[in-house]
């Protein structure tokens, strides 16, 4: 497996750097770190407006800032390599997510990290223009890290759908050394005309698929809204990890974005969130 985490300045994409490397332990896979060095000529433009900013100046402040970052991701590639995952930094000229973007889909990668963007203690995390632009066009899973903290349970998103089941079959083996609880959550949207015997037959095919692979899940129906209720037993039962489908039933796989409700999902959620798209259906 090959992993591309984002990295910046920021002590959140560092710790999910760290964090990448304490999940794939032990796992067989390969660890890159990618730092997209900010383009001269947008940021002498941005600055422009400065007097006595020069050109010169600008490019010095970028260079300082850069091999500063540089450092520290070679410094969280150590803990990598202590952990025996191997680790390589990378970096990129350009705009962050475009380059992100890019690097993932031409170094044939498998799971995007990406660290969370500041938060609100009333409206869950925000959502930056780069999280939002990569979530909406990677073609592989996501995982959106906030707050280091150990996988213990896991809580997945789960209506039945092909996307779903890629879900299931993506964190089986990524999950086997730590064997945390995975509850299997589906909301019966009775608004949508969906019967019990739907949703039962819906967490019988999950759990099947979970013990397949050595796990004995949690099952557990809700009615109501899909967000809300998600967003409920996150927080009363403390999940470690969300995961979900990038797809919903107003937004088929084939227009590619993801949808609002896995959307609202990674905004509002306070917990790591782990959003699956099978790249080799795309």
């Amino acid at each position: 497996m090959k992993i591309l985490v984002a990295v910046d300045k920021s002590e959140s994409s560092q710790q999910a750097l760290r964090y990448a490397c304490h999940l794939l332990e032990h796992f067989e896979a390969d660890v890159d770190a990618l730092y997209v060095k900010p383009n001269l000529v947008s940021s002498v433009a941005e600055t422009s407006y400065a007097p006595f900013t020069t050109r010169a100046d600008v490019e010095k402040a970028i260079e300082t800032e850069a091999e500063k970052t540089v450092e520290e991701i070679f410094e969280a590639c150590e803990i990598c390599l202590g952990g025996k995952v191997p680790c390589a930094p990378l970096v990129a000229v350009g705009d962050p997510a475009d380059e992100i973007l890019y690097a993932a889909n031409e170094g044939m990668y498998d799971l995007i990290v990406l660290g969370s963007q500041g938060h609100s203690t009333i409206r869950g995390f925000l959502l930056g223009a780069v999280h939002a632009k990569i979530l909406h066009h990677a073609l592989q899973p996501v995982l959106l890290m906030r707050n280091f903290r150990p996988i213990q349970k896991i809580l997945v998103a789960y209506r039945g759908s092909q996307c779903d089941q890629g879900a299931l079959e993506f964190i089986a083996p990524l999950f086997a050394r730590h064997k945390p609880e995975i509850t299997i959550l589906h909301i019966q949207e009775t608004a949508l005309g969906e019967t019990p015997e739907f949703a039962e037959a819906c967490l019988l095919t999950g759990e099947d698929t979970l013990k397949q692979h050595g796990y004995t899940p949690i099952k557990k129906l809700a009615q109501g809204d899909f967000v809300d209720e998600i967003l409920k037993a996150v927080a009363v039962e403390r999940y470690d990890l969300l995961v979900l489908g990038a797809y919903g039933h107003k937004r088929p796989k084939y227009l590619k974005m993801i949808s609002d409700e896995a959307l609202n999902l990674v905004r509002l959620s306070t917990r790591p969130v782990l959003v699956f798209r099978d790249k080799t259906e795309i």
